[in-house]
C-alpha cells in the first residue's frame, strides 16, 4: 500500500498542472525547495518516477499520469463530500469554479451577485479568458462550469442555452445613420468597418450575413478586443458588430448608437456547459439551475433593452 499524505497529493497535482516546481510553489504559497521535497517523498512512496525533466519543464511519466487521474478523483470526491454534508446541514458551502469567455465579463458578475447573497458560504473562482483557453481548460477539467457564446468543438460536453446574446451594429452617436430607421443592409457597403480577429465567433456570424446579402464593407482594422473596438468606434475609425452586452451593461452614455440595420440584431445565445462525464458538486448543480431558471429575468433587471432594436435619435445613444 502506498503511504502518501493529502498534502503531498495536492503539491503533486499543482506541480503536474503547471509543469513547474516554481509555479506550483507560488500557487500553494510554499517555497520551491518544499515543493521539491514533497514530490521526492511521494515519488519514493510510489516507487516509480513521476516526472521527467526536459529543459526547464517537467513532464509526467506514465506513473505520473495515472497518479494525476487518481488525485483528481480524490479531490473531486472530497469536495463533493464536504458540500453534501453542508447541504445536509441546510447550508450551501464550498467552492464554484467558473471559466467564461471575455465578453461574458460584462454580465456574469451581475448574475453572480444575487447567487452569492443567497449562499454566502460559497467561494467563487472566476476565470475570464478567450475561446482557445476555454477549450484547453475543458480538456484539462479545470473548472466546474464554462460559459461561452460559440459552441466549442469539445465533443464530450453538455451544453444549455440560458441567455440571449444579440449582435448589433455599433456606431458613434454622430454617425449619419444613427438617426435613421429601417436602414437596408446594403447601406453598409463600403462603410469603414472594424472587424473582430479571425476565428472569432462574432466575425463568422457577421461574414455569413454579409455574404448572404452581397455586402462588402471596407475593413479598416482587425482587433481582438471588445474594448479596443469600442475605442476605435468612439474615435471615428468605423462601425462594428458587437454583442449588445458590451455596451448596455456599463456607463458609456452618449458614446455609441445601435444602428437599426436590416438583418440585425443577429440572434445568438449564451451557453453554460460542463464535461459530460463530470459529476457536478452540489454548488455547481445549484448555480446551473439558477442560471437556467433565473438569468432571463435577472437580465431584464440588470440589462434593460437587451435584444430590443434601438433606432432614432431618442433611442440611439446607449449607456
Amino acid at each position: 500500500m502506498i503511504h502518501a499524505t493529502l498534502h503531498q497529493l495536492k503539491v503533486f497535482e499543482a506541480t503536474a498542472r503547471h509543469g513547474s516546481f516554481t509555479r506550483a510553489a507560488e500557487e500553494l504559497y510554499l517555497t520551491q525547495p518544499t515543493v521539491s521535497i514533497q514530490v521526492k517523498q511521494l515519488t519514493k512512496a510510489v516507487g516509480l518516477p513521476l516526472f521527467e525533466q526536459i529543459g526547464k519543464r517537467l513532464y509526467l511519466t506514465q506513473a505520473g499520469k495515472k497518479l494525476l487521474e487518481t488525485c483528481q478523483e480524490i479531490f473531486q470526491g472530497l469536495a463533493q463530500f464536504e458540500m453534501s454534508i453542508a447541504d445536509l446541514k441546510g447550508m450551501k458551502q464550498g467552492k464554484l469554479s467558473l471559466a467564461v469567455i471575455t465578453t461574458a465579463k460584462y454580465f456574469v458578475p451581475r448574475l453572480l451577485g444575487p447567487f452569492c447573497k443567497r449562499y454566502p458560504g460559497i467561494d467563487i473562482s472566476l476565470k475570464v479568458t478567450n475561446h482557445q483557453n476555454i477549450q484547453e481548460r475543458m480538456i484539462n477539467n479545470q473548472d466546474d462550469l464554462f460559459i461561452f457564446s460559440q459552441l466549442p468543438s469539445q465533443p464530450d460536453l453538455k451544453t444549455y442555452p440560458f441567455l440571449d446574446n444579440p449582435l448589433v451594429v455599433i456606431a458613434p452617436t454622430d454617425h449619419p445613420l444613427a438617426s435613421k430607421k429601417n436602414i437596408p443592409i446594403s447601406a453598409l457597403n463600403n462603410e469603414p468597418f472594424i472587424m473582430r480577429e479571425p476565428g472569432s465567433g462574432t466575425r463568422e456570424a457577421v461574414q455569413k450575413l454579409f455574404a448572404a446579402n452581397d455586402v462588402d464593407v471596407k475593413v479598416r482594422l482587425e482587433l481582438g478586443s471588445n474594448e479596443a473596438i469600442k475605442q476605435g468606434i468612439a474615435g471615428g475609425l468605423g462601425v462594428s458588430v458587437l454583442s449588445q452586452h458590451t455596451i448596455i451593461s456599463e456607463g458609456t452614455s452618449g458614446e455609441f448608437a445601435i444602428l437599426d440595420i436590416e438583418g440585425f440584431p443577429i440572434p445568438r445565445q449564451w451557453y453554460v456547459g460542463h464535461l459530460a462525464g463530470k459529476q457536478l458538486s452540489v454548488v455547481a448543480e445549484s448555480f446551473l439551475k439558477y442560471l437556467l431558471e433565473e438569468s432571463p429575468a435577472l437580465a431584464k433587471q440588470f440589462l434593460p433593452g437587451l435584444g430590443q432594436p434601438m433606432s432614432g435619435k431618442e433611442a440611439a445613444p446607449v449607456g
